[in-house]
């Protein structure tokens, strides 16, 4: 009974988000700019939680097949039955199945990993585990990224211009990348275009 109504409950809580953003106070994960690029910033994150699951599919629709599980995962379908709250943003990176077979990556759709950053206040010991086989939960390490902000609707081709801007600024400069990078997106869907914050991130080095 509880598990059929938890969709019902989940949409008043995902609905407190306002359309004009996140509400004030949503937690986001600790760093520090350290250089810029223009309009690019280069922060450093340290180790932080996130809970993630892989759906394969076009972009749009993998964000919105994951977005539920993942939800209902922070709102209570978990081992503790504990709402663990809100956190912002959700990232998406995309992965190419078949990543041994330089053929396969061409032939096989894309997996696309998408999670939620865990609250501050939780670690690996004390982080309730979800009831959802498909969730996993890994701690990131300590990292440098190269982050581009965009505003308006995050559909794929403004992603895609995000991450070649980001791209553009990140040659020549005193920063390389050091692997694929993704996207991270702050606001729910129905947030006004644009008051949306989303950014695109690679990780990088100095050069």
């Amino acid at each position: 009974m509880r598990r059929r109504l938890l969709p019902l409950l989940l949409a008043p809580l995902l609905g407190a988000c306002s359309v004009f953003g996140m509400r004030d106070g949503t937690e986001e994960p600790p760093f520090t700019v350290i250089a810029r690029l223009g309009e690019v910033e280069i922060r450093r994150y340290p180790a932080r939680l996130i809970a993630e699951m892989d759906v394969t599919g076009d972009e749009q629709n993998a964000r919105s097949a994951a977005f539920r599980p993942l939800a209902a995962y922070i709102f209570g379908e978990n081992t503790a039955s504990e709402r663990i709250g809100m956190t912002a943003p959700v990232a998406q990176a995309g992965e190419r199945i078949g990543m041994t077979a330089p053929v396969a990556q061409t032939r096989e759709g894309a997996v696309w990993r998408i999670g939620f950053f865990m609250p501050a206040r939780y670690s690996e010991a004390t982080l309730p585990r979800p009831r959802d086989p498909r969730i996993t939960i890994r701690t990131l390490p300590e990292t440098e990224v190269a982050v581009l902000r965009f505003s308006g609707l995050p559909n794929p081709d403004a992603v895609a211009s995000a991450e070649a801007r980001l791209a553009a600024a990140l040659e020549g400069s005193a920063w390389r990348a050091t692997g694929p990078g993704g996207a991270w997106f702050y606001d729910p869907p129905w947030t006004i275009p644009g008051l949306r914050r989303s950014e695109a991130w690679r990780p990088v080095a100095a050069r």
